[in-house]
C-alpha cells in the first residue's frame, strides 16, 4: 500500500512541476500588416508607412518591442501589448533598413520587414582644384540610386573618349570616379557625370582647369650666382688693396698749404 501511495505521489509530481513553469510561447506568432513571414516593403521617399505588429494565438497580454536595425524604438504606453504600431517618414536613407517586431519575453519570436525605397539618381560632388599640366587629376561623382543607375562620363557635352594610358574609371555602389594621369591643357573643360535609371535621369557638371606648367624659380642658381659675384668683388678688393692703401698714404703725407 505504501508503495502504491509513493508511486501516486511520484506520478503527480511532474504534473505539479509543469504547472509551476512559466507559460511557454508555443503557438504564438507575430504578424506585420497581416504578413506572418518577413518581407520587403516597396516605397518611395516622402511617403508615410504604417507598420502594425500583432500577436496571434496568445492566451495573455504579450508586450511587444520594435527595433530599427539594432536600435530599439521608443513606444508609448498603450502601444505595446498584443498590438503595436509605428509610423515611418520615408527618406532615401531608409533604403535597406529593417524594422523588427519582437516578443518582449522571448526575443526569438520575431518578424521583420525590410524597406525597399525606390528613387531616381541623386548625384553630388565638388569641382576639382585647378591643376598644372602633367599633374594627376581626380573627379569624384557620388551617386545614390535604387534601382542602381547606368553611369557615363561626358566632356563638353560629348561622350568622353577614354585614352587607356591616361584615363581610368572606377565605380562602386556610391561612387563614379574619373582619374586623369599627366593632365594636359586640352583636358580642361566641363565634365558631366550622367546617371540613368528606370526612375529618372540626373546629371552633374564638374569644371576642370588645367594651367600651363610653371617653371620653378631657380633659387639655388640665383644664390650660387650671388656668391660668385660677392667672391669676385672680394678678391678684386684684396688684389687692389695695396694700391688703394698707397693712395690713402700719399694723401695723408701731402704738405699742408695752410699758414698760421
Amino acid at each position: 500500500m505504501a508503495s502504491k501511495g509513493t508511486a501516486g505521489v511520484l506520478w503527480r509530481t511532474p504534473l505539479f512541476l509543469l504547472a509551476l513553469l512559466p507559460c511557454t510561447v508555443t503557438g504564438i506568432q507575430l504578424a506585420i500588416n497581416a504578413n506572418t513571414t518577413g518581407y520587403q516593403l516597396p516605397t518611395r521617399p516622402g511617403l508615410q508607412e504604417s507598420l502594425w505588429c500583432t500577436v496571434q494565438n496568445h492566451s495573455q497580454g504579450e508586450e511587444l518591442l520594435w527595433f530599427r536595425g539594432d536600435g530599439q524604438v521608443d513606444l508609448k504606453d498603450g502601444n505595446k501589448v498584443n498590438a503595436s504600431n509605428i509610423c515611418i517618414s520615408i527618406t532615401t536613407d531608409d533604403n535597406g533598413v529593417s524594422f523588427t517586431c519582437k516578443l518582449a519575453r522571448d526575443g526569438s519570436v520575431k518578424i521583420s520587414v525590410v524597406l525597399e525605397v525606390l528613387f531616381s539618381p541623386v548625384l553630388s560632388g565638388e569641382d576639382p582644384p585647378s591643376a598644372e599640366e602633367a599633374s594627376d587629376v581626380t573627379l569624384n561623382c557620388h551617386t545614390k540610386a535604387n534601382p542602381p543607375a547606368q553611369m557615363v562620363w561626358y566632356k563638353d557635352n560629348r561622350t568622353l573618349a577614354l585614352e587607356k594610358s591616361r584615363y581610368q574609371v572606377y565605380q562602386t555602389s556610391d561612387l563614379f570616379q574619373l582619374a586623369i594621369s599627366r593632365a594636359q591643357t586640352s583636358d580642361g573643360g566641363v565634365y558631366t557625370c550622367l546617371a540613368v535609371s528606370d526612375w529618372g535621369t540626373e546629371r552633374r557638371d564638374f569644371h576642370l582647369v588645367v594651367k600651363d606648367r610653371k617653371l620653378p624659380f631657380p633659387t639655388e642658381a640665383v644664390i650660387a650666382a650671388a656668391v660668385v659675384v660677392f667672391l669676385t668683388i672680394l678678391f678684386a678688393i684684396v688684389a687692389r688693396w695695396k694700391r688703394i692703401a698707397k693712395c690713402f698714404g700719399k694723401a695723408s703725407e701731402a704738405p699742408s698749404n695752410t699758414s698760421l
